[in-house]
């Protein structure tokens, strides 16, 4: 799970009049839980992890390219958190508190993303089938077949119209080969960029010519050995140009866009699925003291119905 992905997704899609006795919104906290409860009784999950972000804005990343999530640092502090709902924050350790109450395995790695974790996690497993659960297009980049399948159940447009992303559905969705569709997204990811993240991308280059050119050459890196071989005229004259003008971009944007396969991750238990809650007295106090109704009984239910 993409844990921050999903408790963001969850705060807005409930209202914040779902509230504590104390008046603390949770709104975040019980739309985090129905997932996890989904994710056992719909998709069946056996084993799972909720992967956390140690630094949502790594320096390895930030030093490569400056603008990375730049304009998501809180104008107001100077100590370069992450400008947050204010009614969101609080609802971060009650939610790690859950977790660790009913048993759902956490992890992180230090100086390192979600993303991070999760590619690490992915590129590790060697033994079961994996889905990636998350909001986040930029995960489609670790989609494969072997050794192990990985997919993404893709909820950014929410639970009713989920996306399951392998690399067909991945290849067919961007005109991308599916042969190292998830590399191939990556590529193109870099060549088309993303505002929302702080990559300016190739300038004159959108999300269609970069599929076709990621396509057309196998790689992002077939693509930029092109731009310096004038006897290769799969490319055009425009599209080498707009290439040449990006040159001190393209040197470091794969550094930002690429997530970690080898990020230090510990998981803090073991990440089989519980049949009960691992400290059932703990997740009683936290349900009346949060006021979160029916959402952990209905976890604690789908545990015990595994």
């Amino acid at each position: 799970m993409d844990a921050a992905s999903l408790y963001f997704r969850a705060f807005y899609a409930l209202p914040e009049s779902m509230t504590a006795p104390d008046g603390t919104p949770v709104n975040a906290v019980r739309g985090f839980v129905d997932t996890i409860t989904r994710l056992v009784t719909d998709r069946k999950a056996g084993r799972l992890v909720a992967c956390l972000d140690a630094d949502w804005r790594p320096a390895f990343r930030v030093d490569a390219l400056p603008s990375y999530k730049a304009h998501r640092v809180a104008e107001a502090g100077t100590d370069g958190e992450e400008e947050v709902p204010d009614t969101l924050t609080p609802q971060v350790p009650i939610i790690l508190d859950v977790l660790d109450a009913v048993g759902i395995a956490t992890a992180e790695a230090a100086g390192y993303e979600a993303d991070d974790v999760i590619g690490t996690l992915a590129v590790r497993e060697a033994a079961d089938p994996v889905e990636v659960i998350t909001g986040d297009r930029d995960l489609f980049q670790v989609v494969r077949h072997t050794p192990t399948p990985v997919r993404v159940l893709y909820l950014g447009r929410g639970w009713a119209k989920a996306e399951l992303v392998g690399p067909e559905e991945l290849a067919a969705k961007y005109a991308l080969p599916v042969r190292d569709a998830g590399p191939a997204y990556a590529g193109m990811s870099v060549l088309r960029g993303d505002p929302s993240d702080g990559l300016p991308g190739v300038a004159g280059i959108g999300e269609k010519t970069a599929a076709k050119l990621i396509t057309e050459f196998g790689s992002l890196q077939a693509v930029l050995d092109a731009v310096h071989d004038g006897r290769d005229r799969k490319l055009t004259t425009r599209a080498r140009t707009a290439l040449l003008n990006a040159q001190d971009y393209l040197a470091v944007a794969p550094t930002v866009v690429n997530v970690a396969t080898d990020a230090p991750v510990v998981v803090d238990r073991d990440d089989a699925v519980p049949a009960a809650p691992a400290d059932p007295d703990r997740v009683a106090e936290l349900t009346k003291r949060w006021g979160l109704g029916s959402s952990v009984p209905r976890l604690v239910n789908a545990l015990e119905r595994r």
